[in-house]
């Protein structure tokens, strides 16, 4: 999360971007590109279809940046875009079967019995949940979103925002105590 700060000078940005200041479009960019990317890596895990994903998000956000009411809420916003793009990116790569290959062999990876600390046995079972789920846990945890921005993100309720986290959460443990044990 931001420091306020850092909030106020984002939506003063966005406010002159909105005005047609390329000046601020590119500092907004250099602002924001790494976090996009960052995001829409561990969605995607491919470098390639990141850059691709974040590129189409500034795409979006240059057609619809004048229709942001309230400059405060443009990292709600841009992130919307980015997981939009995001799922959709997940959708064609299920369409074309290559994700679900892609997954059985990252899962036949992480079997492996060398997971020798607490983060290679959080990280091989954090590979084995389904996307939508750790897009939840990159969100709330990799990004530092509440549950309300969450909600707003996804466009689903707060209350189930916080059921899937928890729920998330107790099959997470439940596939570490797997992965350690197998």
């Amino acid at each position: 999360m931001q420091n306020r700060a850092e909030q106020i000078y984002n939506e003063l940005l966005v406010i002159k971007c909105k005005q047609g200041d390329s000046g601020a479009f590119e500092e907004l960019v250099n602002k924001w590109q790494r976090r996009l990317w960052n995001y829409a890596y561990k969605v995607t895990g491919s470098d390639s279809a990141s850059w691709d994903i974040v590129q189409e998000t500034w795409c979006g956000v240059i057609k619809g940046l004048r229709k942001l009411d309230d400059a405060g809420v443009f990292g709600c916003w841009i992130f919307k875009i980015l997981n939009n793009k995001c799922t959709d990116w997940l959708r064609r790569q299920q369409s074309q079967a290559r994700l679900s290959a892609k997954l059985r062999g990252r899962a036949n990876n992480n079997q492996s019995p060398h997971c020798n600390s607490a983060a290679d046995l959080l990280d091989a079972a954090i590979e084995k949940l389904p996307s939508d789920r750790r897009i939840l846990l990159a969100l709330r945890y990799r990004e530092d979103f509440n549950i309300t921005q969450i909600a707003q993100i996804l466009g689903i309720p707060e209350g189930t925002v916080k059921s899937r986290l928890h729920r998330t959460l107790e099959q997470l443990q439940q596939l570490m105590e797997l992965t350690q044990n197998g």
